[in-house]
């Protein structure tokens, strides 16, 4: 696989200690990092970037981003792969490229809440050093269209929590969307390349960090803008299915405990469970229905896949 490297002039005079590390395949980071450079005279190069297109091979996205690049303050680095290697390897491999002492995973469809972001991050670094500390996200600034109502709801019932309760189970809230990992925490844990796919690489990785260092939780959020349509996360639910039994298979007693593997496991003793499952996506996609009771009838599709799984 080919790895091509391209640094902007900020790049080699910087000595950061946070390292931004943005992955993406098939979508356009730019309007990320021209937010994010907003705060480059206030971080005086204590924080750079890093990004990595995963496979996209798009030459004309690749030449654009190089001149965004080359256009603003903040120190990066844009690493093209050839071919996709997918999410736990790639955002492996972004840590292989960083200086700080820190990381901060940060999806590329995500959009800082506030104008001190990262310096709301580069001064909790400073200030305590968690071993790791979820920032949380919100749907503030997300498209409002119908077609993403039910992500939307899905997101704001169980996703979009303040720290507060976040603390209360810390394994479980926690994604790459707006992860900060202290360096050495994650040489002792990274990413299990052995996910595929899509979903629970992340939160199994904090299910084992969580056993070893704390996990902490602030408000520091962000947008998360990329909601899909009920049919792309039916689909997504459908590649995530080994994933959710793998992290079964490697943490039985904590997942056990999620609302998620109960319904899976009720589900399972369903006569004829494809034929439900069926039903239960149809509702969800039946724009007559109520949003509420779309987005119920999608979880229950969701632990009706996962039950296939277990």
């Amino acid at each position: 696989m080919t790895a091509l490297i391209h640094d902007n002039p900020g790049w080699a005079p910087a000595t950061p200690g946070l390292s931004v590390l943005i992955p993406f395949l098939r979508d356009d980071p730019e309007a990320l990092m021209r937010l994010l450079d907003r705060e480059a005279q206030a971080l005086a190069g204590d924080v750079e970037l890093i990004l990595l297109d995963d496979g996209t091979d798009k030459p004309s996205l690749t030449a654009r981003l190089r001149a965004t690049a080359d256009d603003l303050a903040l120190p990066i680095r844009l690493i093209t792969l050839s071919a996709n290697e997918g999410r736990a390897r790639g955002r492996n491999r972004l840590t292989t490229a960083a200086r700080g002492g820190a990381f901060l995973f940060l999806d590329s469809d995500m959009r800082p809440d506030t104008a001190h972001f990262l310096q709301t991050w580069r001064d909790l670094v400073v200030q305590t050093a968690p071993a790791a500390a979820f920032g949380g996200f919100s749907l503030d600034q997300a498209p409002t269209q119908a077609q993403f109502a039910v992500h939307r709801a899905l997101s704001s019932a169980s996703e979009c929590v303040p720290a507060a309760t976040r603390a209360l189970t810390p394994e479980k809230y926690v994604y790459t969307s707006n992860l900060l990992v202290r360096r050495d925490v994650f040489a002792a844990e990274s990413f299990d390349p052995g996910f595929t796919g899509w979903g629970w690489e992340d939160v199994e990785w904090a299910m084992r960090v969580s056993r070893r260092f704390p996990v902490v939780h602030i408000d520091n959020p962000a947008t998360h803008m990329g909601l899909d349509t009920v049919q792309d996360l039916a689909r997504k639910f459908d590649q995530g299915a080994a994933n959710f039994a793998r992290v079964v298979a490697l943490h039985p007693a904590i997942v056990q405990t999620y609302p998620s593997y109960k319904a899976a496991r009720a589900l399972k003793r369903l006569p004829m469970l494809p034929l439900a499952r069926r039903a239960m996506k149809q509702a969800a996609l039946t724009t007559a229905l109520p949003v509420k009771a779309r987005a119920f009838a999608l979880r229950l599709y969701r632990a009706a896949v996962y039950a296939g799984a277990i």
